[in-house]
């Protein structure tokens, strides 16, 4: 793949989404990854764009008018901030200029999404992006302006007609489901943790779409402690043949790197050797129903240092048809700058040394003692039938 087709958004600014010392959403994050993507000389394989902020009326497609006010006040004034929105609270505390990184990072993802669909990008990546909890009205985990939603919405104003989204952050992503709910041009599918277990406390299999959009709406719910083998076998039960049968026009992924065992604030026990699969899966996937119309958003990850770097670095790899060897060594100059920024020791190689397998939901069958097929039977039998799909 050439370097004009794939498209990494990158403004060094984003990491200006800073809620302070302490909490889990550090931007060396987004430091990180780009420092990593430079290192193995990815920057060089795609198009760095850097974009500008999402404006006012960009903005309105998602947010109240009111919320946006809320937000640049406290972003003016954080002592200001209006709790009623979800402002000011241990989750999203207000800082100055708030309001700005915020639209930053919306401005990457839709400008992401603009590109894709003009074609001038295939693929277009902005893992500062994902940040699909807020809503309408109201910020939420760690998420001001919702950019996955924004980037949907977008697609739709430029004349999408089919529009596929599909999440595997460890939380679910209720945000994005919440914004279109009501409108069967959307199909959003969402991987998740188990609501009883975590966060948002959403993402059931029965949350399936508004009356006139049944079946838009996809969760599945997975239990506490689901690994590799899991989680891929709940994944490829359920998207491949959603995708199929809704024929997107184009794919919005977003890839929240929490699912990791080693992430702080969920209990999933997915490898990072996983997390590129599923990577992989969503490239084939927009290639097979959406003519490769591939937009990709990062989202939550919280081992900031071990995991995100490395998960969204083999994104970009994907993406940029330059897939980083899993065996390969971390470059020693990446590994120093961890050091530097946060005096830690940075990871050996770009892989946790597994070999991720699963067992094909529809070649092996359902089990009904087990806890994963319980969770995948109860989506699929919520949702297959408003798609002509067998459950």
């Amino acid at each position: 793949m050439s370097g004009g087709q794939a498209q990494v958004m990158w403004d060094e600014a984003v990491t200006g989404y800073d809620f302070g010392p302490g909490h889990p959403m550090d931007p060396v994050r987004l430091f990180l990854t780009m420092r990593l993507i430079e290192a193995y000389g990815l920057d060089k394989a795609v198009r760095v764009v850097a974009a500008p902020a999402a404006g006012e009326s960009t903005l309105g497609l998602v947010h109240r008018a009111d919320y946006i006010e809320a937000v640049r006040w406290a972003s003016a004034d954080p002592r200001s901030a209006d709790t009623a929105y979800g402002l000011g609270t241990p989750d999203d505390p207000a800082f100055a200029g708030m309001h700005d990184a915020a639209a930053l990072i919306a401005g990457q993802s839709v400008a992401a999404a603009e590109s894709v669909w003009r074609g001038e990008a295939v693929h277009a990546v902005n893992f500062s992006g994902g940040l699909h909890h807020a809503m309408p009205g109201s910020a939420s985990g760690f998420c001001v302006y919702n950019d996955a939603a924004l980037a949907v919405a977008r697609l739709l104003e430029l004349g999408a007609e089919r529009v596929a989204y599909v999440d595997v952050d460890v939380h679910h992503g209720d945000g994005v489901q919440a914004a279109f709910w009501e409108d069967p041009r959307v199909l959003t599918i969402s991987l998740h943790e188990d609501p009883r277990t975590l966060f948002p406390q959403t993402g059931r299999p029965e949350e399936t779409g508004a009356p006139g959009a049944e079946g838009s709406a996809v969760n599945v719910a997975l239990p506490a402690g689901t690994g590799d083998a899991g989680w891929l076998r709940a994944f490829h039960a359920v998207v491949p043949e959603l995708l199929a049968a809704f024929r997107p026009q184009v794919l919005v992924t977003q890839h929240g790197a929490d699912t990791h065992f080693e992430d702080p604030l969920a209990h999933l026990a997915v490898s990072l050797d996983a997390q590129r699969l599923v990577a992989e899966a969503c490239h084939d996937l927009a290639h097979r129903h959406a003519d490769g119309r591939w937009v990709a958003l990062g989202g939550g990850g919280y081992a900031v240092v071990d995991v995100v770097p490395r998960s969204w670095a083999h994104l970009v790899g994907i993406a940029a048809g330059r897939p980083v060897d899993p065996e390969s060594a971390v470059p020693e100059e990446w590994r120093r700058e961890v050091f530097r920024r946060t005096q830690q020791l940075g990871p050996l190689r770009m892989t946790d040394g597994l070999r991720p397998s699963w067992r094909d939901f529809a070649e092996s069958g359902y089990d009904p003692a087990d806890r994963l097929d319980q969770a995948v039977l109860a989506t699929r039998r919520a949702v297959f039938p408003s798609h002509g799909l067998l459950p």
